[in-house]
């Protein structure tokens, strides 16, 4: 027995069609890595430039996951077949939970530019990039095989 998968599943979230979702996640996906980076930058240099550096990225992560999320949370509310799909679910689980850990991986970083990073924090850094691994791959999966956020034929120009 083989589910329904329809043709397309339009995003409510999108202009001109072209879902936002998809526009967004390339910057905090790219934020974290980057704070895993420089967190590990840290502890072969002891360098306080990469401490800094994650701090920063850490900010630049959480508020850009959180425009992304809110604007997925769009569509993951207003249509039922995405939340009848369980690797929305864990899509969604998932990255809150990274929003989450970044930022108490944010608090527990002292402000001082000189301090170090916490060790911590780097492990907090490793779990978050090892989640969005499976929440990015989740995240392929809703549009290309569940068609979350692909326009309908009628929309296509040949």
């Amino acid at each position: 027995m083989s589910e329904h998968i329809p043709d397309s599943v339009e995003s409510r979230a999108s202009i001109a069609g072209h879902p936002i979702h998809p526009m967004l996640v390339s910057l905090p996906i790219g934020f974290l890595i980057g704070v895993l980076l420089s967190d590990i930058g840290y502890a072969t240099t002891t360098s306080p430039f990469w401490a800094e550096a994650s701090r920063w990225l850490l900010l630049g992560g959480i508020l850009t996951g959180a425009a992304a999320g809110i604007v997925g949370l769009i569509d993951f509310i207003s249509i039922a077949y995405i939340r009848s799909l369980t690797a929305a679910w864990i899509h969604f689980l998932g990255n809150t939970g990274v929003i989450a850990l970044s930022i108490i991986n944010l608090l527990i970083r002292p402000s001082d530019p000189q301090a170090d990073v916490p060790g911590g924090g780097l492990i907090l850094s490793i779990v978050v990039v090892l989640i969005l691994f499976v929440t990015g791959w989740l995240g392929g999966e809703l549009s290309y095989r569940y068609r979350v956020g692909v326009m309908p034929r009628t929309h296509m120009s040949d």
